[in-house]
């Protein structure tokens, strides 16, 4: 089982795809988890994803762990396809839930109802690159199984 989660390539692709995908979604993990960067915090976004969008507890807090750790994981190389595999998976109930019915476009110049999926395709992509390859070069992953590398 560590292999499987651990193991990675020596390549520069997935270095690229994880740093991308985790410096893109700190701040976003970071506003839902500590108030950073405009955001509510874990209790008001906890409150909002509850009471609001009527998420189930555990999901919720699933979901913001997920973005802040996750973006931590793929910073650090550390799990990174756990870490990869739980920001699609937000990725993918963020276009379901919210904003599939906005269509593809983000909402550049404020003229439609809501933001589109453009972004969150964005990601999962990114993030399919480090659950099929690994965190790749210069990774915490890569650093504990560097004698099992594939």
């Amino acid at each position: 089982m560590k292999k499987l989660i651990l193991s990675t390539t020596d390549n520069w692709a997935p270095l690229i795809a994880r740093l991308t995908l985790g410096l893109v979604m700190f701040p976003h993990g970071a506003q839902k988890m500590l108030g950073w960067f405009g955001g509510y915090g874990f209790s008001g976004t906890m409150g909002f994803f509850t009471g609001t969008m009527h998420i189930p507890t555990l999901l919720a807090l699933l979901a913001i762990l997920a973005e802040f750790l996750g973006s931590l994981g793929l910073i650090t190389g550390l799990l990174g396809r756990v870490s990869a595999l739980g920001i699609a998976v937000n990725m993918a109930v963020a276009i379901a839930m919210v904003h599939g019915p906005n269509g593809i476009f983000m909402n550049w110049f404020g003229n439609q109802k809501g933001e589109g999926y453009e972004y969150h395709l964005l990601a999962i992509g990114l993030a399919l690159v480090v659950i099929v390859f690994g965190s790749g070069k210069c990774s915490l992953d890569r650093q504990l199984t560097r004698d099992e590398a594939v």
